[in-house]
């Protein structure tokens, strides 16, 4: 059945080519491409996913390579769908060929676990960066928050700060934006803990879980001191697209320096050189240093300390994003944001601290 739908489209293509020619349209790329398509059934059935996706990635590739006269290329921008095709090709190609073996005692993580790590990053901050981009292009400061945080709460309470400075009076409905943009750092810690290190889960989930909501709650208080107004605030969070090539990298290389970092802590200082890591690397990008203790097998450490070691960075991350609050805003106009803040990482600090 396969060849006889085969030799169908085949005979169709070939006298649609035919009247191309009678018109001086002699482009092969629409015959090409439909054949292509056609050999997914195929696929399918007798070969692994990853050759699925290789296949998927050839014709993006190749109908990048021009103009792209259609719907999808009035919504999003050809170099988009060349980013995303790039980003599959690590996903689907590239990362089942990974070997799973520990590198060294030095590095205890495998390459496979290295690219892993970089592609569900550059996910769950794609899907921040499609909402923000292409769905909710006109949000208000609460749901920019929301938003923002999928993609990183850090860089979200930057950009809410600096529009925070040139505002004459608070904007409660900004500094809610800010603490909110904190609460979807808590869930997304606690689906990085999932997907990486389920058994974790049972110690950290209840303390994420409260976090998270008590950071919401404080953020609708802080909402509802604002005044209506159905002026959008015009504002921009940056147009950087999380699947590009070189932000990949830089994780990837962020998360094997973080591993060996804390690999030589745990070896010589134990969980006391554990927490008082995670304590600085919250000054930081957290997410590297979350994923080295999900994912690597440090002897010693209990999954109590790992833990601990997560809600302390969150905390000192969070004591971070009040004095970028601080600074970035002038010093003025997100005081209601730079106390939540503080209070909640005193918080998230006590239970990594009785954890």
């Amino acid at each position: 059945m396969y060849l006889i739908g085969l030799i169908i489209i085949a005979i169709f293509l070939t006298l649609f080519y035919y009247k191309k020619l009678k018109t001086n349209h002699s482009h092969t790329m629409q015959p090409l491409m439909t054949l292509l398509v056609y050999t997914y059934g195929a696929i399918v059935v007798s070969l692994p996913l990853w050759m699925l996706v290789l296949v998927f990635v050839i014709i993006i590739f190749t109908l990048n390579a021009k103009p792209l006269e259609t719907k999808l290329t009035h919504l999003i921008e050809p170099n988009e769908i060349f980013t995303l095709a790039k980003f599959l090709l690590l996903m689907g190609v590239i990362l089942p060929l990974m070997p799973h073996q520990q590198i060294s005692d030095a590095i205890p993580t495998s390459p496979y676990k290295i690219w892993l790590t970089v592609v569900i990053i550059s996910a769950i901050s794609y899907l921040g960066y499609l909402l923000k981009r292409y769905i909710f292009t006109k949000q208000g400061y609460f749901l920019m928050g929301i938003i923002g945080g999928v993609y990183s709460s850090t860089a979200t309470t930057i950009v809410l700060a600096k529009k925070a400075r040139s505002l004459k009076s608070y904007d409660h409905n900004l500094n809610a934006g800010i603490v909110s943009a904190t609460g979807m750092l808590y869930i997304r810690l606690f689906v990085l803990t999932t997907i990486f290190n389920p058994g974790i889960i049972r110690h950290i989930g209840l303390p994420l879980s409260f976090m998270a909501v008590l950071t919401f709650a404080s953020a609708f208080w802080v909402k509802r001191r604002a005044k209506k107004t159905t002026i959008p605030p015009t504002i921009e969070t940056g147009k950087s697209n999380p699947l590009e090539m070189q932000v990949a990298l830089i994780f990837a290389t962020l998360f094997v320096v973080m591993t060996v970092i804390t690999q030589y802590v745990v070896s010589h200082y134990g969980h006391v050189g554990l927490n008082f890591l995670s304590f600085v690397v919250g000054f930081t990008d957290i997410d590297p240093f979350v994923l080295s203790v999900l994912t690597g097998h440090f002897k010693d450490i209990t999954s109590n300390q790992v833990a601990s070691a997560i809600l302390i960075a969150a905390a000192s991350d969070n004591l971070l994003k009040a004095t970028y609050a601080y600074f970035f805003s002038g010093r003025k106009n997100t005081k209601p944001a730079i106390i939540a803040l503080l209070l909640l990482a005193l918080i998230t600090l006590m239970l990594g601290i009785i954890i």
